[in-house]
C-alpha cells in the first residue's frame, strides 16, 4: 500500500498528525495510515504509541473545546430542554470518565469527548481512559495486520 508522499516523507510524525486530526470533527481515517505504515519497517512498539498518543491528544482537545463552549449557548442552540441537560449532567458527574473509554468510536466518539468537557468530567481519569480505549483500537489494528504488534 502506498502511503503516497507525504506520509512516506513525514513518517511518525504523518502517522501523529493522522491520528490526531482522526480523532477531531474533520472526517479522517487514522487506521487506515497506521495500517500502510504497519507493512513498512517501522516498529508496532512507535507505531502503536505514536499512533495512540496523537488520538488522545486529539480527543482530549474535543474535550477542551467542550470545557470552552458555555453549557448555555449549546443547549439554546440545540433546543435541549432544561430537563433533559440537566440528565445528561447528572450522568457524565455519575459515570462520565467511563465514557471517555469509548471516544475511540467513529461518528459518536467526537461528541462523547466534547459532552465529557462540556459537562465537566473530571480531566485525568477522562484523559486515562480515553487512552485506554484509544490504544485498545490501534493494538488491535496493529494485531490484524502484523500479527504480534510490539516487535
Amino acid at each position: 500500500m502506498d502511503l503516497g508522499p507525504v506520509w512516506a516523507e513525514w513518517g511518525l510524525l504523518g502517522l501523529f498528525l493522522a491520528s490526531f486530526l482522526a480523532a477531531t470533527i474533520l472526517p479522517f481515517s487514522s487506521e487506515a495510515v497506521l495500517a500502510a505504515m504497519a507493512m513498512g519497517a517501522w516498529s508496532g512498539t512507535s507505531l502503536f504509541m505514536v499512533s495512540s498518543v496523537g488520538n488522545t491528544l486529539g480527543g482530549l482537545t474535543n474535550y477542551a473545546i467542550g470545557r470552552w463552549i458555555p453549557e448555555g449557548f449549546v443547549f439554546k442552540r440545540l433546543g435541549i430542554d432544561a430537563s433533559k441537560a440537566e440528565r445528561w449532567r447528572l450522568l457524565v458527574h455519575r459515570r462520565g470518565a467511563w465514557a471517555a473509554l469509548l471516544c475511540w468510536l467513529p461518528v459518536v466518539g467526537d461528541a462523547i469527548a466534547l459532552a465529557l468537557g462540556l459537562f465537566r468530567a473530571p480531566f485525568a481519569p477522562s484523559a486515562a481512559l480515553m487512552f485506554v480505549g484509544k490504544a485498545a483500537r490501534y493494538a488491535v489494528v496493529l494485531w490484524l495486520i502484523r500479527g504480534m504488534w510490539w516487535t
